[in-house]
């Protein structure tokens, strides 16, 4: 198998274990500090490129106080991935996070969960906690993008390339995805927000803002179902510091520090 994942880090922020796990008070444990850092992936399959999210915009960055370690621009063009060819970009989920650069990539099929396509299509993301998670503009985009028919949305699963494949498991938001990809090193469950930190996925701790905590739960039930009987091999955190270290931290190239690769 020729998949090959990059890891990309291009934020970070610095917080408390009570404000990014649910009712952290209730485990008994010190409210220690705690770094969140931001990624994308790209998948290389030897033929494409593929875009998994996109990072936030700068306004959005900007809006939350979130330090950008490189531009999510500067980092595509450094690893060779050129809008123009039209990669293909998969959506885990539609946080502001996730989706700030979907702009960058004007020609390129997007792809996504229907469930949340519709749940932030249809406006019900104003009524409730959902709201500050994302701007009115990345909004504005993904309706674009659907306008001009360049988006692609499924129900339970989406084969994407040989050996890529997409697969809706909700809680954080949803339609929140995982994204699945065989590499020579195994199957890689690219876990983006279904699992934000590993403590919160071996501990079953679950993360402060969640759609469905019950589907949350289901999901971490899952990945280790996947990893227990060896339908996957690595799990990788959508937002823990310990991520690009756990992978092999890449010192030189075209990002240092700031990449990991699997496969």
């Amino acid at each position: 198998m020729t998949n090959r994942i990059t890891i990309v880090q291009y934020g970070t922020r610095q917080g408390t274990k009570s404000d990014v796990y649910l009712n952290w008070p209730i485990y008994g444990r010190p409210d220690e500090p705690i770094g969140m850092d931001y990624f994308f992936w790209l998948v290389d399959t030897g033929e494409q490129t593929i875009v998994v999210d996109t990072g936030f915009s700068a306004a959005g960055g900007a809006n939350r106080a979130r330090t950008f370690l490189v531009q999510p621009r500067e980092a595509f063009a450094a690893l060779g991935v050129d809008p123009a060819s039209s990669p293909e970009v998969l959506v885990t989920h539609a946080h502001y996070d996730h989706i700030g650069n979907l702009d960058l990539f004007p020609s390129s099929r997007v792809t996504m969960a229907r469930a949340e396509w519709e749940f932030w299509a249809s406006g019900m993301a104003t009524r409730r906690q959902f709201h500050h998670s994302v701007e009115d503009a990345e909004l504005a985009e993904l309706r674009r993008i659907e306008g001009q028919g360049r988006l692609r949305v499924f129900d339970d699963e989406a084969e994407i390339a040989p050996g890529v494949r997409m697969v809706r498991v909700g809680g954080h938001t949803p339609g929140q995805s995982v994204v699945l990809v065989d590499t020579a090193d195994g199957r890689v469950a690219l876990a983006s927000d279904a699992v934000h930190y590993y403590e919160e996925y071996e501990d079953d701790v679950p993360f402060a803002f969640v759609a469905d905590l019950p589907a949350m739960y289901a999901g971490f039930d899952l990945l280790h179902r996947w990893e227990e009987d060896g339908t996957v091999r690595h799990v990788v955190s959508g937002h823990d510091p310990s991520t690009l270290d756990r992978f092999g931290r890449i010192a030189d190239g075209p990002l240092p520090g700031l990449t990991a690769r699997i496969g």
